[in-house]
């Protein structure tokens, strides 16, 4: 069993019951989580014999990534071996000051929303908790990570309990003591997970929309069958919007498809009123995949239009694409995966 990815309180449960004190858990959690200890045998506050304890019947949790490219604009994509025996790609996007990761929650995905590489494999397992921390703490640059999102391979709310376990070390005194207002979790849009998010946690939230138009979003994302964007939009107006917490909209942009004013209309429409902003995201060309996405001038036509009609929206920069690390395009090739 590994200590990696556990809570406090179930480290304050494996000390009781293997006849240490239950202080040693809070030790346990600063060589965890604040030191970033790599083995049992470095936690060298602990008794030689509790260590050997320990050993006896716990591994640390901690893997090594197994290969790393870096692109031609500084972004770094990393492959990490998980523990059902497959691999997962984690994105590093540098920026200026901050420092992004793009972490991965499932190997593969179920969701099969037409545009995704990620999706085109299928799904292969859920992300243990120390598999998305490792991601984290196991990247050269993990001393520099300003921003966590969960916009890698997998759909989060899909591995609801493990994502939300993670961001809860991820933002607890006695974890990595981040503020949530620093970590962003996407979903296509679960909405009984969303409701549970918005309770449970204080991340911010993205939910991947792509279209306005019911219908469309149906041609796109298979979840539109199950949870119409109208009621996820009804669900986020009904929820307190106050302080730093931020809600968005990611809108891969399609040449033809979902570019032009009308969309852009009827996406005003649809947002209006709602405290979010919209970020415009250029589609990346894959294999097997019929779309094409839309050019700058018309992107920028799409976002003047929301910005002046109320909508806050940007345009991403797409990062990775030469390593094919930008959005949608993350494989987790290696192994047998």
């Amino acid at each position: 069993m590994n200590l990696f990815g556990l809570t406090l309180s179930e480290l304050q449960e494996i000390c009781l019951a293997n006849g240490l004190q239950k202080f040693a858990a809070k030790q346990i959690c600063d060589w965890l989580y604040k030191k970033r200890c790599t083995s049992i045998d470095g936690m060298t506050n602990l008794s030689l014999k509790m260590r050997e304890q320990l050993l006896r019947e716990y591994t640390l949790g901690r893997t090594p990534y197994a290969d790393c490219q870096e692109s031609a604009d500084g972004t770094k994509k990393y492959l990490f071996p998980v523990e059902s025996g497959k691999f997962v790609e984690t994105v590093y996007i540098p920026d200026k000051e901050r420092g992004t990761i793009c972490v991965s929650s499932q190997v593969g995905c179920k969701m099969a929303c037409k545009f995704c590489v990620t999706g085109k494999q299928g799904f292969h397992g859920h992300l243990s908790v120390a598999d998305i921390l490792n991601q984290i703490v196991g990247i050269d640059e993990a001393d520099q990570l300003t921003n966590i999102v969960f916009m890698g391979m997998g759909e989060p709310f899909d591995n609801y309990d493990n994502v939300l376990k993670a961001t809860h070390i991820l933002t607890s005194e006695w974890g990595f003591a981040m503020s949530p207002r620093r970590i962003t979790v996407s979903t296509v849009g679960i909405l009984p997970r969303i409701k549970e998010f918005l309770e449970q946690s204080q991340c911010h939230l993205a939910v991947s929309l792509h279209s306005p138009y019911g219908d469309e979003r149906a041609e796109l994302m298979p979840i539109q069958k199950a949870y119409a964007h109208s009621e996820i939009v009804r669900v986020l107006r009904n929820y307190n919007w106050s302080g730093q917490r931020r809600l968005s909209f990611e809108y891969i942009m399609f040449r033809g498809l979902n570019d032009d004013l009308l969309h852009a209309k009827k996406l005003a429409q649809l947002l209006h009123g709602l405290h979010c902003r919209v970020n415009l995201i250029r589609f990346h060309a894959s294999p097997n995949v019929p779309l094409v996405g839309s050019d700058m001038n018309t992107m920028t036509i799409f976002r003047d239009y929301l910005n002046d009609n109320g909508i806050i929206c940007t345009i991403r920069a797409s990062r990775g694409e030469d390593i094919m690390a930008a959005c949608g395009l993350l494989a987790g090739k290696g192994g047998d995966s």
